[in-house]
């Protein structure tokens, strides 16, 4: 896998705007095999593991040139089944940066208060600032998903007397879309990464967690009933990147089943999209430059 070029990840991975997207043909398990038939599982995972502690390491010193210059910032979007694997894709590609210029959110279900404004009001509050990447574990793409497949939520949320159907949903789709080209104007990077898990691997993480006592915190009920609307979400997640994965915030559908790929392939992509920006360090002024000349010479100073 980390022989692959970038221009092949953004062919594989990235959802072109508009097109129709049917998650069956996307490989929850892909792992590179079909690429390098000469290598074999063990040591494509080696290879993968070597790559993200580069990507790491890249990442590492792009954010200290993003956290210096103080006028992009990234936004990381991250929608998933649950057991997918978001909260150890934050861990494992986010532990080389450093935490004053990086900010989690995971949102839960709506106060009263957040209710009482649009759909989008409790996300705004949230974006990062200059200079800082944010990461959303979970968005305001809830309101096209979860709400979506449980209709009866809209019932709470105070807005006005009109049709739920079609038209609704595109009308949310176009708030997020026009959301986001206001974000990107104003120089935030949105980078957004669906995590493909198979409802076979789901499984599998569900019944570990049910074995691993060090694991039930991780176990909810509720997880267990969302997944028998399996076919509904799959619906909603194909709608939601066709209608969503525009020229400024394109989505990544990214194969899950292997966490070791998902890390991989988040980390190639967020640390191209920072390098994209092409930022250096910052440089001082003349005046600047003589006080620091200054400072030196008193510091060098006997006594000083």
């Amino acid at each position: 896998m980390a022989d692959l070029s970038f221009k092949e990840i953004r062919k594989r991975f990235q959802v072109p705007p508009g097109r129709r997207v049917r998650l069956k043909n996307h490989d929850a398990g892909w792992s590179g095999k079909g690429e390098f038939k000469d290598v074999n599982q063990d040591e494509l995972k080696e290879r993968a593991v070597k790559f993200l502690e580069k990507n790491r390491r890249a990442l590492g010193k792009a954010q200290e040139r993003l956290y210096a210059n103080d006028t992009f910032s990234l936004l990381i979007v991250l929608q998933a089944m649950d057991a997918a694997g978001k909260d150890g894709t934050i861990k494992h590609v986010m532990s080389g940066l450093n935490p004053q210029g990086c900010q989690v959110f995971a949102f839960k279900k709506p106060s009263a208060e957040e209710i009482d404004h649009n759909f989008l009001w409790r996300y705004m509050r949230a974006l990062p600032e200059r200079g800082r990447i944010g990461i959303f574990n979970r968005s305001y793409y809830e309101d096209v998903l979860v709400v979506r497949v449980h209709p009866k939520i809209l019932d709470g949320q105070k807005l006005p007397n009109g049709n739920r159907g079609s038209k609704f949903w595109k009308s949310r789709y176009d708030d997020i879309n026009t959301f986001e080209r206001h974000l990107v104007r104003n120089g935030t990077v949105v980078l957004k990464f669906f995590l493909n898990v198979s409802k076979k691997a789901q499984k599998e993480r569900f019944i570990e967690r049910l074995n691993d006592p060090a694991k039930h915190w991780k176990f909810s009920f509720a997880d267990l009933e969302e997944r028998g609307y399996w076919d509904d979400y799959q619906v909603a997640f194909e709608d939601m990147l066709q209608h969503t994965s525009t020229p400024w915030a394109p989505w990544w559908v990214i194969p899950a089943d292997h966490k070791w790929v998902t890390r991989t392939l988040v980390a190639a992509i967020v640390t191209d999209a920072i390098k994209d920006l092409r930022l250096d360090m910052p440089t001082v002024s003349a005046e600047q430059q003589r006080l620091i000349a200054r400072a030196k010479q008193q510091l060098a100073a006997k006594g000083a």
